[in-house]
């Protein structure tokens, strides 16, 4: 076993950049096993636990770039990091010739965008954030690592503004029918979603395309929004944005585990308005929300069902995916390839919201559950 890393302070670079030097690096022959990313203590808790955090490691920051590998020998290391620089390079030369490197410059560049998305360390990004809101642009935070009073500060002055702040660490949004950072391309319809959920956007909208419908707008508020010191600021924002939106017939809510006053807050703004709506909070009381008038979804599943259904004007039905006769032979049939001592379930999930519904379907059927994000 050869443990190397490499660290380059105040060099920042996005998620996406950052998974796909994480699986060309795995690709390379001799690299037993490795980790790409910024210097945040999610990231650090990871590496311990992949065996690949060393002493340098332990001193970096949310700002700090590192790659910590396991490989067969020096060789393989040296070969890995040049690549690296090969994949950063080339992604560089790819991009457009001219880059703004600030706020200002890119507000010369481009006068008339009424959107910024910011990718910034979080040191930085709540900085930028505002400059965009004060210049009168909607924003899409896709940083992290915000502070929660600055997300609130952010979001106030949005709203005082008429701007949606959506962030931070919002990943996902379709906004008049462009897709932006993690969403998927989806057709385009009369459905309109709000989330606090990236992947329960993702999961939603990806199911309501293969039902044959499609999105208006799809608006991220970011996963914080509906905790009580937030109040659920850009979740009612959104929601009003949606009800004035002539694109959109149908509106969705979407979020993790909510705040219950704020969750009733948002149901009443929502209950106001003229347009049919399927609400899923992850967790919640399916009663409360028909006391408001919407339409509740058991699941991501239920949800863009029902919203589908809703677009189409047919009968609204609960979404199991399953019979019962189907429950019973796929029981049976996984049943069938287990041991005696195989006695615990073990899930693995690329999203919060999708390992939350998860863990509360479960949790009646088998009791606690020990999670890294629990409920």
């Amino acid at each position: 076993m050869v443990l190397k890393c490499l660290i380059r302070e105040n060099a920042y670079y996005d998620s996406v950049t950052l998974m796909i030097i994480t699986r060309e690096v795995k690709k390379i022959e001799g690299v037993k096993e490795v980790i790409v990313g910024m210097g945040t203590e999610l990231n650090k808790v990871l590496s311990g636990n992949l065996n690949l955090l060393t002493p340098e490691l332990q001193k970096i920051t949310p700002n700090d770039f590192f790659i910590s590998l396991d490989s067969i020998d020096d060789n393989i290391a040296k070969k890995a990091f040049a690549f690296v620089d090969e994949l950063l390079s080339k992604k560089k030369a790819e991009s457009e010739d001219y880059q703004p490197s600030t706020f200002e410059s890119a507000l010369k560049y481009m006068p008339d965008a009424n959107l910024v998305l910011i990718s910034l360390p979080g040191k930085y990004a709540a900085r930028e954030a505002k400059n965009a809101l004060l210049s009168d642009k909607h924003v899409m935070l896709f940083s992290d690592n915000v502070t929660l009073e600055e997300e609130i500060e952010l979001k106030k002055l949005a709203k005082q503004r008429g701007l949606l702040m959506m962030g931070p660490d919002c990943g996902t949004a379709i906004i008049n029918h462009v897709v932006l950072a993690f969403a998927n391309v989806i057709r385009k319809g009369p459905i309109g979603i709000v989330g606090a959920s990236g992947t329960g956007i993702q999961e939603v909208t990806v199911m309501i395309d293969k039902l044959g419908s499609g999105i208006s707008q799809a608006i991220g508020t970011g996963g914080r929004d509906l905790k009580a010191e937030v109040g659920g600021i850009m979740m009612i924002e959104g929601l009003k944005a949606l009800q004035n939106d002539p694109l959109t017939e149908v509106i969705v809510l979407i979020s993790k585990p909510p705040d219950k006053e704020v969750a009733r807050k948002v149901l009443s703004v929502l209950k106001e308005g003229k347009k049919p709506s399927v609400v899923y909070f992850v967790g919640g009381d399916p009663e409360v929300i028909r006391e408001y008038g919407s339409i509740p979804g058991l699941s991501l599943e239920d949800t863009a069902h029902k919203a589908a259904a809703t677009a189409k004007g047919i009968p609204i039905e609960d979404f199991t995916g399953f019979t019962v006769i189907g429950i019973d032979k796929i029981i049976k049939g996984e049943t069938k390839k287990l041991k005696e001592t195989q006695r615990y379930i073990r899930g693995l999930y690329t999203g919060g919201t999708l390992c939350d519904e998860a863990m509360i379907i479960l949790s009646d059927l088998i009791g606690d559950i020990y999670s890294n994000i629990p409920l």
